[in-house]
């Protein structure tokens, strides 16, 4: 059943008390997790509690003017999204409504129970088989393919629980809801899906991820990687950049697919990425960015059970491509507003609350949604994955906040945003020194064979030198920097070349917003050969002064903003040989 019908059924229920989104009624004949129809207006609710003959629903939309008495129909079906040709290239709400679609149709504002299918059910798509008559075929297979947009071919796959013997193949233009391929025993297999947000699409097996998502930011790829199909958390105060860090691993990681989940997010953000993603040009293709992404904006002026079910949305459309074969990248922004969204509805719930206030399955709720990920296996034996990068908002920047704290029991990489830092204006305002991944030892033969066999020894030694520069620092706002001995006042400035020429960088600069992995790797290199000729320098009688002024050294700092940068490389390169061949 399409989630834009509704059932007709003479059992129906009866309102008897309104709180917010949660509804309660009286005489309804339905299952948890069934999607509803709520009153006069038939507002879309789902089924989250059973007590007797009372069943509890929350509302997925403003609930202001629902008055008891009045009718509650169950459609009989889960909350469930579509999936087909038509997901990429376009922009949902949390319950997957096409924003756009809707605007045509009303405007700016939308009345409340309108609906519309997910995905465009006239559309005629070019089918091209790629099974034959009499193939046996089991589910998960693909029996064709679909160009869906200028990047991406949609691969239409047996549904789970579904495969049979091929009695007939269609070629040529059809909708999704067309049959394409007809099995002997009857059935028949469309380019349309349905999936149930809150149940996991089976897989094969998981796999160890071995590869690095690829984001183009020199602190991420370099210092703390994230694989493809791991996860990764992002909190910070207000204002430190999560937003804008999340909208950069968007528009330059390596995944095929981007899915953006705007969680309770503000309005102007949601807006700003509406805006800006149709006009990017994606790197790897040159074609638009949109044609291999899917935005969910659910804003934090939109009804709170909306929010609660968005990030299941995201999710399973991932989990849906993934099974193609393909590597997704979920960005989350933000967890927290959804974990609020979620002690909401608890409290109207009358559950027994946790730690302030959230409900006592917060920690079981978000190992749920991170567990989803992971690099897989899938049912036709295609190797595919979602890495899950979720921003968290801990009021206050406290970090011990329990959505935080639960988040980083779960996911392997941390990248921790600093409010200090964003007030000095280092950005990406990651603190080096909080942040860690745990996908390190597993991705450096990844790094080795591409990049560099030093890659793992050379971040390692940015990392001493960070770690240094962390305790001198705390001398330095006692005494002062002069009255440290040389060799400590040198490890200073090598750490301040390490975080201002590699650890910074302009997310609005047209060169330095992406970095490739082996200029990452040059640049660091550098930093190194001027630490190692530094210190043999000044083991030979060179006052640290004379070390500090090199011109060559000073070069660096055009790197980043160089887009022939591998010349200039060398330049710096035999600079620095020469500079300190003088000074010797």
């Amino acid at each position: 059943m399409s989630k834009a019908e509704t059932a007709e059924t003479e059992d129906e229920g009866r309102i008897t008390n309104v709180s917010g989104p949660v509804v309660e009624a009286k005489g309804l004949d339905a299952r948890m997790n069934d999607v509803v129809r709520v009153g006069e207006e038939g507002l879309m609710g789902e089924v989250i509690e059973i007590e007797g003959e009372v069943t509890t629903v929350q509302v997925y939309e403003e609930t202001s003017g629902i008055a008891p008495g009045e009718p509650v129909v169950t459609t009989g079906s889960p909350l469930s999204v579509e999936l087909g040709p038509g997901v990429l290239d376009s922009i949902y709400d949390g319950v997957q409504r096409p924003l756009d679609i809707l605007e045509e149709e009303m405007g700016d504002f939308l009345d409340r129970g309108v609906d519309a299918p997910g995905i465009d059910l006239e559309k005629v798509w070019e089918f091209t088989p790629e099974v034959e008559e009499g193939d046996e075929i089991e589910e998960g297979d693909i029996v064709g393919t679909v160009p869906e947009t200028e990047s991406i071919d949609h691969k239409v796959m047996v549904p789970p629980d579904e495969g049979g013997t091929v009695a007939d193949v269609n070629e040529g233009e059809y909708t999704v809801e067309d049959p394409v391929v007809v099995l002997e025993d009857g059935g028949e297999i469309t380019m349309l899906q349905e999936w149930p947000v809150r149940k996991a699409r089976p897989v094969e097996r998981k796999q160890t991820p071995r590869t690095p998502l690829v984001t183009g930011q020199r602190i991420l790829d370099t210092l703390f990687p994230i694989a493809k199909g791991g996860t990764a958390a992002i909190p910070g105060p207000f204002g430190s950049g999560k937003t804008v860090t999340q909208h950069q691993l968007a528009k330059w990681s390596d995944a095929d697919i981007v899915v953006y989940v705007g969680c309770g997010e503000r309005g102007n953000e949601m807006t700003e990425v509406i805006d800006d993603f149709p006009e990017l040009e994606d790197p790897k293709t040159g074609k638009p960015l949109m044609s291999r992404t899917s935005l969910i904006a659910n804003t934090s002026n939109m009804p709170v059970a909306a929010r609660e079910s968005c990030i299941y949305t995201g999710i399973t459309l991932a989990e849906y491509y993934r099974d193609m074969g393909y590597d997704v990248a979920l960005m989350a922004d933000s967890t927290s507003r959804w974990a609020e969204a979620m002690r909401e509805i608890s409290s109207r719930l009358e559950e027994m609350p946790g730690e302030e206030g959230y409900p006592a399955y917060l920690a079981a709720a978000l190992a749920e949604f991170y567990e989803r990920g992971g690099r897989v296996e899938t049912l036709g034996g295609r190797d595919g994955s979602i890495s899950v990068i979720g921003a968290v908002s801990p009021p206050g920047g406290d970090f011990s906040e329990p959505v935080t704290q639960n988040t980083l029991r779960i996911v392997k990489t941390f990248w921790a945003l600093d409010a200090d830092l964003a007030e000095r204006r280092h950005f990406p305002a990651i603190n080096w020194n909080d942040s860690y991944s745990l996908y390190k030892s597993q991705l450096d033969d990844f790094f080795a064979d591409e990049v560099d066999d030093d890659w793992a020894e050379t971040r390692q030694w940015a990392v001493g030198v960070l770690d240094e520069e962390d305790e001198l620092q705390e001398v330095v706002q006692l005494v002062g920097k002069d009255a440290l001995p040389e060799d400590q006042q040198l490890t200073l400035e090598v750490a301040r070349y390490i975080r201002e020429v590699f650890l910074q960088q302009d997310a609005f600069h047209d060169i330095d917003t992406y970095c490739d992995l082996n200029k990452q790797f040059e640049m660091l290199r550098l930093i190194r050969k001027f630490n190692d000729l530094a210190f043999d320098a000044l083991d030979a009688g060179v006052p640290v002064e004379e070390i500090q002024d090199v011109d060559s050294a000073e070069r660096l700092f055009d790197i980043p903003t160089e887009e022939n940068w591998e010349p200039l490389v060398e330049e710096i390169d035999e600079g620095l040989d020469d500079d300190f061949n003088e000074l010797a």
